[in-house]
């Protein structure tokens, strides 16, 4: 049975482990509100974009790309984009659990995030490219990882690329989204069997009312130029929507563990102040039974 001494030094710890969650809470708290406000205002621009590539490419007529291109899957590239840190409840694992399901022998991972380069090679998978990115995402670091899955593809060596990361529902809730990338005829931001009956982030359905584009100086100029800006842009957006994801779990987990703290440290003064008590009562039984001794 513990000590008085025991139990008080095990409050003060406990107390000092819940002062650091608080303080990891309000930073977190800090971050996650420019982190949601950032992804939420990427969407429409997004969605934009997107339906502007899938008018052009509707109405171009023959226009081919290499960056369409459908092929055979034989082999696929990942881009597995994780967080840099712990501490953020069940994110990352809930991530890793959906790359776990991904076929080894015909996928190569591509890691945006530290934590999802230690669990490729933790799993022993086969890691092509590690990327960071800041907790403000930068266009520059999307433009890297976008140029890596792009030459990937470009080479031959994948057949398709997807993107796995974390959607951002809302401050409770982060859903794990596989999102194909390329080629770019299919991509989008949520696939369907990702989030069945669900409304994508992205409606890039083409404008059937409108039956012809005029390109100057020509449609294989126009839409060489915007692809790569698509696809830059796309992997920016799921770079937003994973750190408001990773603020947003970070703030949650760090709340509940200062809650948690909290309610030990009540429960152990509770039990401090028991034992305290029975000490005392102890101690006058002591006395009330030598004194009664000593006047007989």
């Amino acid at each position: 049975m513990a000590s008085l001494r025991d139990i008080r030094r095990r409050i003060k710890s406990i107390r000092a482990t819940a002062q650091i969650t608080r303080a990891m809470q309000m930073v977190a708290s800090s971050k996650m509100r420019k982190a949601q406000l950032a992804a939420l205002a990427g969407r429409p621009y997004a969605r934009l974009l997107m339906r502007l590539e899938r008018e052009l490419a509707t109405h171009a007529g023959e226009f081919t790309h290499p960056l369409l291109e459908v092929r055979p899957v034989r082999k696929r590239a990942v881009v597995l984009v994780s967080t840099d840190k712990g501490l953020c409840g069940p994110l990352n694992s809930n991530l890793f659990r959906e790359a776990a399901k991904l076929d080894p022998a015909t996928t190569i991972f591509i890691a945006a995030g530290r934590k999802g380069a230690q669990f490729i090679a933790r799993t022993r998978r086969h890691l092509a490219a590690e990327f960071t990115y800041h907790d403000t995402p930068q266009f520059a670091e999307a433009r890297a990882i976008a140029k890596m899955a792009q030459e990937l593809f470009l080479k031959g060596d994948v057949d398709r690329v997807d993107v796995l990361f974390t959607r951002f529902i809302n401050t409770l809730t982060q859903r794990p989204v596989l999102l194909t990338y390329l080629p770019l005829a299919e991509v989008g931001l949520v696939e369907p069997e990702s989030r069945p009956g669900a409304e994508a982030a992205i409606d890039a359905r083409p404008d059937e009312t409108l039956t012809e584009f005029l390109f100057e100086p020509s449609p294989a100029a126009v839409l060489g130029a915007l692809l790569p800006h698509v696809l830059n842009f796309v992997m920016y957006h799921v770079l937003l929507e994973a750190k408001a994801s990773e603020q947003s779990a970070r703030m949650v987990a760090m709340k509940n563990a200062t809650e948690n703290a909290n309610q030990l440290i009540a429960d152990m003064t509770l039990e401090y102040n028991k034992m305290r008590q029975a000490g005392i009562t102890k101690e006058l039984l002591e006395i009330t039974t030598a004194q009664m001794a000593l006047s007989q």
